[in-house]
């Protein structure tokens, strides 16, 4: 086969234990998915990922590979338009948005590693590194492993952190208050993952007031548009509504902008249709003068967050940063705060530790 086209596509799911139990305000979890994908071209081979079910290996497999392989690993834009194409009747929306998220990324690594560059340098530098919050504070916690865990990130330099709230409301303003003693003077973010009701989460917005929390993150659920924009009208002045994590097509991110619904906009590489899903919720965020905030994958948001204007921090969310130590070589430390693109490693700069990997797979 022409060694310019794609001549292959390879796909495999994992399930990670945590490290302990894990809950928020509306699931409980003891694992994390995690599927990924390789496309190659000759001797060059691109990685991609994402976290989810090993339902997304089907559409991957029987969809999404005929439609890649012999395609052209410079025509990005076009192969995603024709993988969305091709998954209308399975659905391109959820995990049909994942799957093309795990073959975008790969396809953006392959195409980087073949002109032997990094994956900045061909979308253009806004920074040369990007802000990072430390995010975990699982409603399971006791208040001294809440504590211990946010304290630690303000320790290492991270100056903002971000905790679960929503699953026993009558508790949540006592563990805000714990999180608040000990982390001083650093940001303080919640996430109630769309478990409170409109009233009450009102409510809870001038509670938290009292401990300085400057993020509610999803204080209804974010497929409640005009509730999202009643809180953020009602908020304190200082604290900011989010919410966008689980937007897949950029229809839907389009739809919390024209609401108004948030002061922070949030999308997820590996949930929104990769890399080239994220550079177009960056340019809605950036037409509509919101913030764009980077959910989980610290990893593979490095470069497009330090890509795009309009990104304002990448979430370091525990589960994904201790995945990225245990499966894959070169990733990316946090260092004062930041993630620092390596511009000497091609593409996103990772391997897949495979052998590692074996004792996970599904």
């Amino acid at each position: 086969m022409n060694t310019t086209l794609i001549d292959r596509l390879e796909v495999r799911a994992f399930r990670v234990p945590t490290d302990r139990p894990e809950s928020d305000g509306t699931l409980e979890w003891d694992h994390t998915g995690l599927v990924v994908v390789k496309v190659g071209c000759g001797r060059t081979r691109g990685l991609g990922w994402t976290y989810g079910s090993r339902a997304i290996v089907s559409l991957i497999e029987d969809i999404l590979r005929p439609v890649v392989v012999g395609g052209d690993p410079f025509a990005t834009e076009q192969l995603w338009q024709k993988m969305n194409r091709h998954l209308r009747n399975a659905g391109n929306r959820s995990l049909g948005a994942m799957a093309i998220a795990a073959v975008d990324v790969a396809l953006w690594d392959l195409r980087a590693r073949l002109l032997d560059r990094p994956l900045l340098s061909l979308w253009g530098t806004a920074r040369e590194e990007v802000t990072v919050y430390g995010s975990g504070g699982f409603t399971s916690y006791t208040d001294r492993q809440l504590a211990r865990q946010l304290a630690g990130w303000v320790e290492d330099g991270i100056s903002s952190v971000k905790m679960k709230v929503g699953r026993e409301p009558a508790r949540d303003p006592h563990r805000v208050s714990v999180a608040r003693r000990a982390i001083g003077a650093a940001n303080l973010m919640v996430d109630a993952n769309g478990a409170y009701a409109v009233k009450e989460a009102a409510a809870m917005a001038e509670r938290f007031q009292s401990s300085s929390v400057v993020w509610f993150e999803e204080p209804v659920s974010s497929e409640n548009r005009e509730g999202l924009a009643l809180l953020r009208r009602r908020a304190p002045a200082a604290m900011e509504i989010a919410a966008g994590e689980y937007g897949d097509t950029p229809i839907y991110f389009l739809r919390l902008l024209q609401a108004g619904a948030v002061d922070c906009l949030q999308a997820d590489v590996t949930r929104c249709g990769g890399f080239t899903g994220f550079l177009k919720v960056a340019a809605l965020a950036e037409s509509f003068q919101i913030p764009l905030s980077a959910h989980c994958a610290p990893q593979l948001h490095a470069h497009v967050g330090s890509a795009a204007a309009s990104v304002r921090h990448v979430e370091y969310f525990h589960d994904h940063v201790r995945i990225g130590k245990l499966l894959f070589d070169g990733c990316l430390p946090a260092r004062n705060g930041t993630l620092r693109p390596d511009r000497a490693r091609a593409g996103h700069g990772l391997v897949f530790k495979e052998a590692d990997a074996a004792k996970y797979a599904v």
